[in-house]
């Protein structure tokens, strides 16, 4: 079964939220690593958004200084449907780096 396999790298996020994946036809979100880069805890959201809804993966989850999350782990994976957008946001001006690992366009 091939699959292409793609990630997302974001640098630098805050306070206004940056696009991850846009979902096509049936994407597998397979990773998402947050990551704090500047000294001071941060509250981190990440969200899908469908039909001007926001469903959260995690609100106002909490990241100390110079550590990071992983919000899917032991294989778990989350499907985004087309039009899904999967989002992130911190309550901080540039402290996050986010790197998301998904299979674009599954197939059998």
């Amino acid at each position: 079964m091939a699959q292409n396999f793609r990630n997302d790298l974001q640098r630098n996020v805050g306070t206004s939220e940056v696009t991850l994946i846009t979902g096509g036809d049936f994407d597998a979100v397979i990773g998402i690593r947050c990551c704090n880069v500047v000294t001071s805890t941060i509250l981190v959201d990440v969200f899908i958004e469908n039909s001007s809804n926001d469903h959260f993966l995690a609100k106002n989850v909490s990241v100390p200084p110079n550590s990071a999350i992983e919000l899917i782990q032991g294989g778990a994976k989350i499907v985004l449907k087309n039009g899904d957008v999967l989002k992130a946001k911190s309550d901080t001006a540039s402290s996050l780096d986010i790197v998301t690992s998904f299979i674009d366009d599954i197939s059998s």
